[in-house]
């Protein structure tokens, strides 16, 4: 069990400290304040020692105000000593004077521990779910005073202090108690308000004084460039999201309609003066927008605290803490509930890969390699210049995995994105021979990060059953959304690389060329249920020069947005759930830039305007045909009718799902009007056309069917429609 020091007898019987002692306290270099400071038996009396800087006479009270003692001032900078009237150690405050007034200091050393064995033996096991109820800094009653408990993990340190607004950064005033058995450094300073800002001051094992430390744990942060935690109470938010939650926790997500709209939050939009928007008036347009537009779903790039705008946040120092950028932590909690309230969820990149090396952040934390690994080859990442994060400590893993528990129960998330999954799961990622550390059986894989996400997935799904995960990972490491009871991962559903490169390198060839690559198109289909994916056209690839999406595409400009609204009809009637980059759904020319707002004048503009409409109605064909994405993982909703005329780049095939209506899908990736086209189909009579690209309203040329075609039985038994193809084109059939 883990000692308190702070209650030993004073190393004098008379209770007069030596005069080394003092010059311990003074100099901040005492390894134990607690057994100095505060109140301690001297014999039969008690004698009460505190340093207050500035003060020339102090006088010992009760809280509750009654005088109990005069103390002897024994140096100039501001210690005092004396016997004070109590009949047992309990919390006392001090009346301090000096020419320029009065003032009130609470001890904080009067104060006993907060945490106790039990917080130390799951901490030690590295199964405490309430992390984020213990570290970091929570504003609580402790023994008749209101404060803050500040608790941080430094275990190789020789003192820490927390250093503040309310110390004036004093690193003498505040050392921390240090708690053997698990390494954890704790303290109680009463009066402390919220909104001040703190860092912790460490020296390390060697005396060294290292940089100040932000608070791992922190839920609040200055605005960049001040690189501060700040102390909050908790989220005081009323929440009027039971319905919404309710479902997610009920239905199964690999059968529910998801089409996520990913969303930088610096950059969808602007004020007029170029500032970023408050949570707040994001809420005010962004959760209308996608109301309109159909997402179910909106991602946000990482939201936790950041250094660095053109990191996109994907290089975190403050994990617990929203950015600072769009107002304070209840902003955020107000735009979910907001969200929560309209059916639309929320989800978060997370960055448990890496984290940036900034001198405040995590990197040598306490002087050693505490949240990474010692070994380069192991704990710094070349391609980002970060540090890797040590997933074979219990105490790593234990703060990342409550991190997710935190954004899951305080901010009522619905899912996270898992960023960087294959650099985590190849201790080889990026590096050349001799550059690694093979795991203990020689091999690649990186053992204790399989077990740190196993272990998310477990405790994350376990405690949030409405909650879902989704992993970036672009390798083919098998069973990465399968249940980790069967050998996976875990994960909820899986991003499909290899659709979003083989669907945009096909689309990028002038439509001559494409019979050449069909299997571009068709490959997908081999392992499309592998997994459980979702389709991504995310930020990456309209970024570092990569251009837009309609930029991507082969053709003059009207062949572009031709090409792109097939395209978006392809993959809005392919199996696996939806996600587009902001911007994308009206086309926006210039390539994305965290530092600007999107082009939404291009609005006025026909063919972008037809390109939203478009997107806001494939979501809405998406979301009311469960034949489109009930079955969007299994196998049994797809069926090929055309996949092999490679000649014409046509490709046709149905989405189904039990007991409802059929529909069929057809794409034309050539620039030719093909009238009486023959499609196979399963059932005759008349089939809608619910969905056609080419339509005047999205920009097209209006080429069509008439709104229906009809599927006719024909000698040879074949069931077989002959229909009008419009150029570039994807046209949705529905069996009536």
């Amino acid at each position: 069990m883990t000692s308190a020091p702070g209650k030993d007898p004073a190393p004098a019987p008379s209770g007069t400290l030596p005069a080394p002692e003092i010059v311990a306290i003074l100099s901040g270099t005492h390894n134990d304040p607690f057994s100095v400071l505060g109140v301690h038996a001297a014999g039969e009396t008690y004698v009460a020692r505190c340093f207050i800087p500035g003060a020339e006479a102090v006088v010992a009270e009760t809280l509750s105000g009654k005088e109990i003692g005069a103390l002897e001032r024994r140096d100039d900078a501001g210690f005092f000593e004396g016997p004070v009237s109590l009949r047992k150690e309990q919390p006392i405050r001090y009346r301090a004077r000096n020419s320029g007034g009065e003032w009130i200091v609470v001890d904080p050393y009067s104060f006993g521990p907060v945490l106790g064995p039990m917080d130390d033996y799951y901490i030690r096991e590295g199964s405490h779910l309430r992390l984020f109820e213990k570290m970091g800094a929570h504003q609580i009653w402790h023994d008749g005073a209101k404060g803050f408990h500040f608790a941080v993990w430094a275990p190789n340190a020789r003192r820490v202090s927390v250093v503040g607004s309310f110390n004036d950064w004093d690193g003498r005033r505040h050392v921390m108690r240090l708690r053997t058995d698990t390494g954890i450094w704790e303290i109680f300073i009463p009066d402390v308000p919220a909104g001040a800002p703190y860092k912790y001051e460490i020296l390390g094992k060697d005396g060294t004084l290292l940089p100040l430390k932000a608070d791992p744990f922190a839920r609040r942060s200055e605005l960049r460039p001040n690189t501060a935690s700040v102390t909050t109470g908790e989220i005081a938010q009323v929440w009027e999201d039971e319905a919404h939650r309710q479902h997610w926790e009920e239905v199964d997500p690999r059968r529910q309609p998801i089409s996520i709209y990913e969303v930088h939050a610096a950059s969808w939009q602007r004020r007029d003066n170029g500032e970023m928007l408050t949570w707040d008036e994001l809420a005010d347009r962004l959760i209308p927008y996608c109301v309109d537009m159909g997402f179910t779903h909106i991602e946000f790039l990482p939201i936790s605290e950041y250094p660095y705008d053109p990191s996109w946040g994907y290089q975190t120092t403050g994990l617990y803490s929203p950015t600072a950028r769009f107002g304070e932590p209840e902003g955020f909690a107000r735009f979910v509930n907001g969200c929560h309230k309209v059916g639309i969820g929320v989800i978060l990149d997370w960055v448990p890969a890496h984290f940036p090396t900034d001198e405040h952040g995590l990197r040598w934390f306490d002087g050693t390699a505490l949240y990474e690994h010692a070994d380069p080859r192991q704990g710094f990442h070349p391609d980002w210049n970060t540090a890797i994060y040590n997933f074979g400590r219990d105490e790593v893993v234990a703060y990342l995995v409550n991190n997710a528990l935190y954004w899951a129960e305080k901010f009522h998330v619905d899912g996270l994105r898992v960023d960087a999954v294959a650099s985590m799961l190849y201790l080889d990622y990026s590096r050349q021979h001799g550059e690694w550390v093979p795991n203990e059986y020689g091999g690649n894989e990186n053992l204790d990060a399989v077990r740190f996400l196993q272990t998310l997935n477990t405790r994350l799904y376990g405690i949030h059953q409405g909650v879902i995960t989704l992993a970036e990972e672009s390798t083919s490491w098998p069973k990465v959304s399968h249940p980790v009871h069967a050998g996976g991962l875990g994960f909820g559903f899986k991003w499909n690389m290899g659709f979003m490169h083989d669907t945009l390198q096909y689309l990028a060839r002038e439509p001559v060329h494409r019979k050449f690559h069909h299997n571009d198109m068709t490959f997908g289909l081999l392992y499309a249920f592998s997994e459980n994916f979702v389709l991504p056209l995310s930020h990456d690839e309209v970024v570092h020069g990569k251009g837009s999406l309609v930029a991507k595409m082969a053709g003059d400009d009207w062949q572009k947005f031709a090409n792109l609204r097939a395209y978006y009809g392809f993959m809005w009637g392919y199996p696996g759930k939806k996600l587009l980059f902001m911007g994308q759904e009206f086309a926006q020319w210039r390539e994305w830039a965290e530092d600007r707002a999107l082009d939404w004048n291009l609005l006025e503009y026909h063919l972008h305007e037809g390109m939203r409409r478009l997107v806001r109605d494939l979501n809405g064909t998406y979301r009311s045909k469960p034949a489109l994405h009930a079955r969007d993982c299994e196998g049994d909703g797809f069926e090929w009718m055309i996949a092999d005329d490679r000649e014409n780049s046509i490709f046709a095939w149905l989405r189904k799902a039990p007991g409802e209506k059929l529909v069929a899908v057809v794409t034309n990736f050539t620039p030719v009007y093909r009238e009486h086209y023959d499609v196979p189909l399963p059932v005759a009579g008349r089939w809608k056309e619910i969905v056609n690209t080419d339509a005047e309203i999205y920009g097209g040329s209006g080429k069509g069917n008439g709104g229906a075609v009809y599927a006719e039985k024909r000698s040879n038994g074949e069931t077989i429609a002959t229909i009008t193809l419009p150029p570039l084109a994807t046209l949705m059939l529905e069996q009536e």
